[in-house]
């Protein structure tokens, strides 16, 4: 029996929650590609490039803490179809958000960092800063006597 179709979809899969495998592979596939990262090694920094598709700038916010870089991402939106009587036919909402740290270093501050967000891409170079090794002090014990 053929089942009548609303919006390209069966009727009564959103009520018999009825699994559509073709469709779950498509939605699998393109979260893939949220935060897609690749980090370049330059002469004199990092560079370090992240897909974040779907995304304005003003969703996007980048955090440096105890030499930790935290890119943090968040988006909303919201789909309302009404019929002519004000009633609701379909609401769809979607939020979602995406988190992804990197260590640079104690000694990268905030102004090192030089970050642009174009076109659902954002490209942050990082300096590069030498690690100094750590001077170990000798210490006695004071011997009585």
């Amino acid at each position: 029996m053929l089942m009548p179709s609303l919006f390209g979809e069966y009727l009564l899969d959103d009520f018999f929650d009825v699994p559509n495998f073709s469709r779950l592979n498509k939605v699998e596939s393109s979260n893939q590609n949220i935060m897609h990262t690749d980090v370049k090694e330059k002469s004199n920094e990092y560079e370090i490039i992240m897909n974040l598709p779907g995304f304005k700038k003003e969703d996007v916010k980048a955090e440096l803490k105890d030499g930790y870089l935290t890119v943090n991402a968040v988006t909303s939106t919201s789909n309302d179809t009404k019929d002519e009587d004000g009633k609701y036919i379909r609401r769809e909402r979607y939020r979602g958000s995406c988190k992804r740290s990197f260590y640079v270093g104690e000694q990268v501050t905030y102004e090192d960092i030089k970050a642009k967000f174009e076109d659902g891409v954002l490209k942050m170079n990082i300096p590069k800063y030498e690690a100094k090794p750590a001077v170990e002090e000798k210490h006695y014990i004071a011997i009585e006597g």
